[in-house]
């Protein structure tokens, strides 16, 4: 059984080359890549046409037509239809400050292990569902195993990435949500049309499986700057520390939580961050759910998924490491980060409205591929500003945070509210149009952003006395470097 090394007996440099690690900071952001992608092809595959299916319809002279999917086997009306997209948020809201408040105490890929482990079963539960409530509870599940993954690759994604790339490696994981999501609508049209929608679920789980395996297995190494974790668990073994915060009981962990909360809740830039993020995440929620429906209502697109599908592929990569590369070349800061969210989403948002406003199939297409690709260059810097506008110790937090905000009041609201309004103005194209207004908000918001003081935090001492991130050796790459004597 592996025993965590004290920080007096790290390996130096020249004996951690003797036994580097695989689980280097590269191939760790491909793992998180894959990880991410399946969390969201999840959401894409619930969204298609082939899974989610269709209404059972009756007409004026009394003949019904059968639905399919989900939708139809399990007799869901549009408000129905719409919790199901909207019920992993449960799991999430509950799940994601515990898991960013353990990883302070715990070794996080152990965490993470944990949450995929969750959302593999969950995944399986969903093809094995045999009702409204039954799926609904799994889709709540898949929420937890989001969780533990949402507020913990970030962070170790920006301690790791050179600085003068950390937006573009941001970047690269974030492109993973759009490209997931269509990848999700292609193979959820695929498997639901061609076998069954429940099989859809079953193919999640199986490829997610390794997954959480492997976040068992993963062996980081102790920093050499950094003293050990207050309670760490290293290959099943448990290493307490003499720090009084091993002893602290559950209450008195809640309060140290609420007083993180509190000081992300008083940071004025972190806050608006989120609430333009909000706004924003509110249409890119119900463009996910609804889109491939709408595109076939509005355009008769006899293949949505795949249209839908391949726009979001496309301009989800370009778009979105675009942001991430341009904000680099501007030199990245809090205040340009700003102002390339709130100039990319005007733009975007113009774009895609004229979209829907278009009578033409080949019009729509062209407008709306333009306007994605201006709208998925925010990814990258959005989450960056999350991650240097707090100090290094609360990044897991500000993290899991934004996540459970954009969800509880931007997409979780969105794919009900849009399948209201649909039920009340049954006009998709007006139904669009009023949800892509929105974007304007969220444009808005950050352009208050640029005009805020700010100040990049990220390389602060850590509240555990852990060295500036900028400073940090790569945390799996086997080979620690010494840090300079000013840090």
């Amino acid at each position: 059984m592996a025993i965590s090394r004290p920080e007096s007996e790290v390996l130096p440099a020249g004996d951690a080359d003797a036994n580097p690690s695989w689980f280097t900071p590269k191939r760790l952001l491909a793992i998180f890549c894959v990880i991410n992608m399946l969390n969201y092809i999840d959401r894409g595959t619930i969204a298609s046409n082939g899974v989610n299916g269709s209404a059972r319809t009756c007409s004026e002279s009394g003949i019904c037509t059968a639905g399919s999917g989900i939708q139809g086997d399990f007799n869901l009306n549009y408000f129905e239809d719409g919790i199901l997209s909207s019920a992993f948020m449960v799991g999430l809201l509950v799940a994601s400050p515990i898991f960013a408040s353990l990883a302070k105490s715990h070794n996080p890929f152990r965490l993470i292990g944990v949450g995929l482990s969750v959302w593999t079963l969950a995944a399986a539960g969903c093809g094995c569902s045999f009702g409204f409530w039954s799926i609904t509870i799994c889709r709540m599940l898949v929420g937890v195993g989001e969780a533990s993954f949402v507020s913990l690759a970030a962070p170790f994604i920006d301690d790791n990435a050179p600085s003068s790339q950390k937006t573009a490696w941001l970047s690269i994981f974030y492109m993973c949500i759009p490209v997931g999501i269509a990848f999700g609508y292609v193979y959820g049209g695929l498997v639901g049309v061609y076998l069954n929608w429940r099989v859809a679920f079953w193919g999640e789980a199986i490829l997610m499986l390794p997954f959480a395996i492997l976040g068992f297995v993963i062996q980081p190494l102790q920093l050499k700057d950094e003293p050990p974790r207050d309670e760490e668990l290293i290959d099943g073994a448990t290493m307490t520390s003499t720090s009084p915060k091993s002893t602290l009981n559950i209450l008195s962990q809640l309060v140290v939580l609420w007083k993180d909360l509190k000081v992300l809740l008083h940071d004025k830039v972190y806050v608006i961050n989120v609430l333009g993020y909000v706004a924003y995440n509110f249409v890119i929620g119900a463009y996910s759910y609804w889109g491939p429906k709408a595109g076939y209502a509005i355009y008769n697109m006899e293949n949505a998924d795949l249209i839908f599908g391949g726009i979001t592929i496309v301009c989800g990569i370009f778009g979105t490491l675009a942001g991430g590369f341009v904000l680099d070349v501007m030199h990245a800061s809090i205040s340009n980060a700003f102002k390339l969210l709130s100039g990319a989403t005007f733009v975007g948002a113009a774009f895609c409205f004229g979209a829907f406003c278009s009578r033409s199939l080949y019009g729509f297409i062209s407008l709306f591929a333009v306007g994605e690709l201006l709208i998925f260059a925010t990814q990258g810097p959005v989450n960056y500003v999350c991650l240097h506008c707090v100090k290094p110790s609360l990044r897991p937090l500000s993290m899991a945070m934004s996540t459970v905000s954009i969800h509880i009041f931007g997409d979780v609201p969105s794919s009900p509210l849009v399948g209201i309004l649909q039920d009340y103005v049954n006009n998709w194209r007006v139904s669009a149009e009023v949800l892509t207004s929105v974007l304007f908000i969220a444009a808005g918001i950050w352009f208050i952003g640029v005009f805020l003081p700010s100040t990049d935090r990220s390389n602060e001492v850590s509240a555990h006395g852990g060295a500036p991130s900028a400073d940090r050796s790569p945390l799996l790459d086997g080979n620690p470097v010494e840090t300079s004597d000013s840090a």
